[in-house]
Formats: structure tokens, sequence, C-alpha cells
């Protein structure tokens, strides 16, 4: 089934702009490169993580779904499948770190540390960068093959060939949390070398499944509002997928809180200083908006069943949700610029805009021409465009 004029419309439209708005940002971007290439660098790793969130959890969403099947992943499977397809562009945009490593990471320019230095065999910037390469070989290979086993799958429908999809889909999962898991060891944790995490990878794992699921949820509201989508997405899609919502903030919490009391009761001086470079003036503000936004709010809403089963509404708890990701982000990382003081910077938001609306526009260019919802599902589409409208 291919979008139907109206939508193609809107999505071209939306492509326009979200390009223009990239450009806008990366002369902006640029300028300040060019004023203080360290603090851009900064501000560009922030955004950069944020957007590899909802390119890998697409991926992740997919595997999850190809694993365990049910209605809600066919209503977002073309939509995930879009974001699967940026991953090119995310190893592109993984340039300009690569490029300032030794300006962004402490290990990569400090001498007679000795704590470094026992880390050196795996702190460097040639291994380092063979990392980088191996992580996006990987994400590019799995989007591939999980793209081209569903193709298949969906022009059979053979028995033979849904097994081949879940057994690789159970081996893409594992690849995946691993090597998203060393990649935040290496892209994030190694801002502060001297700290440790073991809980930090599976952090960023469940952040970027949560990103996604709020993306895909507010573009499958869209969707609900044209014929013949109308008719097709039930409010049992969004009930179930409300329902993962729920479940990956809930799990969310679960991990930050697990990682702070383990340490914060621990009270080791290596450990605690990186809570309370957190919890200073200004970093406390942040805390206690995710506290409250990013887990006691979307909580109480997702228990009401009336919440997750009205699109808009949970479309607009998925947008809020969705720019909490960046607070997230941002109290992770930009603490470690400056040892835990507060100091913002305009290319703070610049950035990540900037990449956002980069990565939307290709991800609506990867929707065009394509159907938009499951080829298992067209047939059922299809009936519903001959059938007249009701009422």
């Amino acid at each position: 089934m291919s979008a139907t004029t109206p939508i193609a419309s809107d999505i071209a439209r939306m492509q326009r702009a979200s390009f223009l708005v990239a450009a806008v940002a990366g002369v902006l971007l640029l300028i300040g490169a060019l004023v203080d290439f360290q603090r851009f660098l900064q501000a560009y790793l922030v955004g950069y993580l944020m957007w590899l969130g909802p390119t890998l959890g697409s991926l992740a969403i997919v595997m999850l779904h190809n694993m365990t099947g049910g209605k809600w992943g066919f209503a977002i499977r073309r939509l995930l499948e879009a974001g699967m397809r940026n991953v090119p562009l995310m190893a592109v945009l993984f340039l300009p770190l690569l490029l300032g490593v030794t300006q962004l990471y402490e290990w990569a320019h400090v001498e007679h540390d000795p704590i470094i230095e026992a880390k050196r065999a795996y702190l460097n910037v040639p291994f380092f960068a063979l990392r980088a390469l191996i992580f996006f070989a990987v994400w590019y290979g799995l989007s591939t093959a999980m793209l081209r086993l569903a193709e298949k799958y969906d022009r059979t429908l053979s028995i033979p060939a849904l097994r081949k999809l879940k057994g690789y889909s159970g081996l893409g999962l594992v690849a995946y949390v691993m090597t998203m898991s060393f990649a935040s060891f290496d892209w994030g944790m190694s801002l502060e070398p001297h700290w440790f995490s073991t809980i930090y990878g599976v952090h960023f794992v469940v952040g970027q499944v949560l990103s996604t699921l709020c993306l895909a949820i507010v573009a499958a509201s869209r969707l609900k509002r044209v014929e013949p989508f109308s008719r097709w997405l039930e409010r049992s899609h969004f009930h179930d997928l409300g329902n993962l919502l729920l479940a990956f903030v809930m799990l969310w919490a679960y991990i930050s809180f697990s990682q702070f009391l383990i340490i914060w009761s621990g009270n080791l001086p290596e450990e605690t200083p990186w809570y309370l470079n957190r919890l200073g003036f200004g970093w406390q503000t942040f805390a206690m908006i995710l506290v409250l936004g990013h887990f006691a709010a979307p909580f109480v809403i997702l228990l009401l069943r009336r919440s997750k089963r009205n699109a808009r509404v949970l479309a607009t708890l998925a947008m809020a949700l969705f720019a909490l990701r960046f607070v997230d982000y941002y109290w992770l990382l930009a603490p470690a610029f400056h040892h835990g003081e507060f100091h913002p910077s305009w290319m703070d938001a610049v950035a990540p805009i900037g990449v956002g609306a980069l990565w939307m526009g290709m991800f609506l260019r990867n929707t065009r021409g394509r159907p938009l919802v499951s080829l298992q599902d067209s047939k059922l589409l299809q009936q519903l465009e001959e059938a007249p409208s009701a009422g």
C-alpha cells in the first residue's frame, strides 16, 4: 500500500522544512565551531547521542517484534524501518566527534595519570576509532539483514522465512545490546575516565528504545487522522504502544535509581563524585525534572486505560517525554565538561535541533515511495480503501 496523495504531500512539505532547519542550524554550529571548537564538540556530542537513540532503537524494536509478534508492531513497523535506514547518516555525522577526540576526551591528551595509564590499552585513539568502525559495521549489517529478511517474509509468508527472521533477530538483539553498551562506555562514560558503572550501557539501551517509542507513537497518531489509516489504526494499537511506553518508563526509572542507590550507599571516593557533580547548583533542577517529568507524571498518566487508548493524549505525552530525553542526555553528559559547574551555551540547544532536523528529513525521505504499513496488512488496508466511509 503506497502512501496516499495527501500523506505524500505532507511528507514532502515536512521534509523540505526539516532540511531548511538543518541548514540554518548547521550554519550556526559552523560559526560556533570556528569560535570555540571544544564547546561545539561538547554540544554536538549530546545532540548526536540523542538522535542516535531512535536510529538504533528502531532496529531494536523491529528485532523484538520479529521475535514476539503482536498487532502493535505492524502499526509502526514501516516507520521503524525508515528510522533504521538512518544508520549510514549517523556514521557520517560521527566524523566530527572522531576528528575532535583529543579535545573532547581527557584520556586522549592527559599523561602521567595512573588511573588513565592503567586503562591505556583500551583508551587510546586508534583503538577508539577501530571500535567505532566495528560498531557502525555491526549496526549497518543488522539493519540491512532485518530489512531484507522482512521483505522476503512479506513476499512469501513462509514458515522457514519466519524462523530465519526470528533466529537472526535473537542474535541481533544480543549484538545490539553488546555493541551499544561498549559504544556508551566509549562515547559517554569515558568522558570521566576515573569513574565507571556496569549498568551505564543498559541505561543507554533502554533510553534509545524509549526515544523510539515516543517518535513512533507521535507518527502513528498523525496517521490516525487521515484516510484510510483512520479506519485501520485502532485504539488497541495505541493501547499496546502505551503499555510498552509504560514498561520502558518504569525500566528506565529502575535502572537509574538502582545505579544511584548502589553508588550512593557504597560511598566510595572514586564513584560518588559523579553524582555530586550532577546534584550541584543548576544540575539539581535537571535531576528533579527527570524524576517528576520523566517518571512520575508519565507513570501516573499511563496507568489510566483511557490515556493509552486516546491517540491524541498518548501522542502529547510521547512528545513531552521525547523532549525530556534531551534533558536526560544533557544531565548525563554535560556535567563532565566543566567538572560539575553549570555553564550552558546556545550551542547546547542548537546542536540537537540541527542533528534532529537532518535526521527527520532523511527519515521522511526514507518513507517516500514505500508502504506505510506492513505488507502483511496491505490486503486489509486495501479493503478499507475500497469500502465506503462510515457515516
